[in-house]
């Protein structure tokens, strides 16, 4: 199993933002960062650090499990920081009306940013439809709220050819992005994969890797490869890699 996205540890770590002189590049990569916590052990106190880190680094956003949507919000109310939550978590495996109340319920909670499991298995059945009637189900509650959708593939489960089909069926039905992986499959996101994602869906839509990017160096390849958001729970550690490297720059 993949290291998760958001399992890595919650506690303090030897990086802060406020230890970390950041450069320019270095805000530059925190801007396309999703600061991801997801582990259901979580505690209030952890999402609230979270949410504090995503403040003072200047993250594209916060990422929390649907119970605590409504504390993320509050705590980063009136800064550039979103709320993202997830949808159909992990598995994609329930019904598209339970989708959409999650849906529904996570942007009453203030969510600004919402990433759904795609149902997997319909993907692995052949059977597109149930997959694009899923997704418009949950792109028509967001989009008439201004909320952005992405959708995750899973990628670990699926071929390339059913990737590539997942991939135009997302942007046929207005997703936002897709992404690569929830970070609880085998694998999480890999550059073939991210490459694959981004010739399908064309230069226009996002692209979001997800899941064992720990480094600096995972981070700039999923960003060579094509992504144009990354979610990771070592987003502190990867900019005090950036900041030293800009330091000895």
């Amino acid at each position: 199993m993949s290291h998760p996205e958001g399992r890595g540890n919650p506690e303090p770590v030897s990086a802060s933002p406020h230890a970390i002189r950041l450069t320019s590049d270095a805000r530059a990569l925190a801007s396309l960062i999703d600061h991801t916590l997801l582990r259901p052990e979580a505690t209030r106190a952890q999402v609230e650090q979270f949410c504090d880190e995503a403040l003072e680094a200047g993250f594209a956003a916060v990422c929390v499990n649907p119970a605590w949507a409504p504390v993320a919000a509050q705590r980063v109310r009136g800064s550039g920081v979103r709320v993202a939550t997830v949808v159909g978590f992990p598995f994609g495996a329930t019904s598209t009306v339970a989708k959409r109340a999650e849906a529904e319920a996570a942007i009453l909670a203030g969510a600004q940013e919402v990433d759904m499991v795609m149902n997997v298995g319909a993907m692995r059945s052949g059977d597109p439809e149930r997959v694009e009637y899923d997704i418009c189900g949950v792109v028509e509650l967001c989009h008439a709220a201004g909320v952005t959708l992405k959708v995750i593939l899973e990628n670990a489960y699926l071929t390339d050819a059913e990737k590539v089909a997942a991939c135009e069926i997302a942007k046929r039905a207005g997703a936002d992005f897709v992404k690569t992986s929830t970070g609880f499959g085998p694998h999480g996101a890999t550059e073939a994969d991210v490459r694959l994602m981004r010739q399908a869906v064309g230069p226009a839509m996002g692209v979001k890797a997800a899941g064992g990017i720990r480094t600096l160096s995972d981070a700039l390849r999923m960003l060579q490869a094509g992504a144009t958001r990354l979610g990771t729970s070592a987003s502190l550690l990867i900019l005090a890699e950036a900041a030293q490297l800009g330091a000895a720059g």
